[in-house]
This record gives structure tokens, C-alpha cells and sequence, in this order.
């Protein structure tokens, strides 16, 4: 296999555009409004979270990359379980294309933590 943390990082990269996809689409298709999230006025505190949320993936490449082996191992599966999880209690969503690119964020999740899981030595 080729090196792993360079596999991984490009799988956070592809992870990460996902969700900015699903994000322009979702714009796009005008299935959301303005300052509000499923109908109710989003707070700071929420516009924070969600930033912190979509902020996971980039930190993840930068984590990646600096982290020594095998704590990067452990890291990677764990943040991609999380998200996974943190993923499915998204669905279903308004529109056929968001539900997709859920799905492909899943399995970009589970690939993650396949890969992290055959690394083993560095």
C-alpha cells in the first residue's frame, strides 16, 4: 500500500469538499433560508457549532499529516466514527442530491477507518 497518511489525507480532502458540495447545492436548490436552520433562528452559539463541525475534516488533514504513528491511527478512526454517527442522525434530508453526498461522507468515513485500521507500521 502506498503511504496511508497520504491516502488519508486526500480522503479528508474529499470528505471535506463533500460537505462544502452539499453545502453550495443545498443553496442552490433553496433548501434552506436565510439565518435559519430547519425553520428556527440560529444563534451564535449555533453558527459556532456548525463552524467547528465543518472545521473537523481540515484539522483532520492537517492532523494527518503532523501526528506520529500510530496515535494519526487512532485519531483518524475515532474523529471518522464520530462523524459517522454525527452523519446518519442527518438523515434523511430534503433533497435527493444532499442524501447522496451523505452517503458518499459515509462511506469516505468508513474508508478512513479501513485504511487506518490495515496501517500498521510506518
Amino acid at each position: 500500500m502506498k503511504d496511508p497518511r497520504i491516502i488519508l489525507t486526500g480522503i479528508w480532502i474529499a470528505l471535506m469538499l463533500t460537505y462544502l458540495l452539499g453545502d453550495v447545492l443545498r443553496i442552490f436548490a433553496g433548501h434552506f433560508e436565510p439565518g435559519k436552520i430547519d425553520g428556527v433562528e440560529a444563534t451564535k452559539w449555533m453558527w459556532l457549532g456548525m463552524a467547528a463541525i465543518m472545521l473537523v475534516p481540515i484539522v483532520m488533514i492537517l492532523l494527518t499529516l503532523i501526528i506520529p504513528f500510530p496515535a494519526v491511527r487512532i485519531v483518524c478512526i475515532v474523529v471518522a466514527l464520530l462523524l459517522f454517527v454525527f452523519n446518519i442522525f442527518g438523515l434523511p434530508y430534503k433533497g435527493a442530491y444532499d442524501n447522496f453526498l451523505i452517503v458518499v461522507g459515509l462511506l469516505f468515513n468508513l474508508l478512513t477507518v479501513w485504511i487506518a485500521l490495515k496501517w500498521t507500521v510506518e
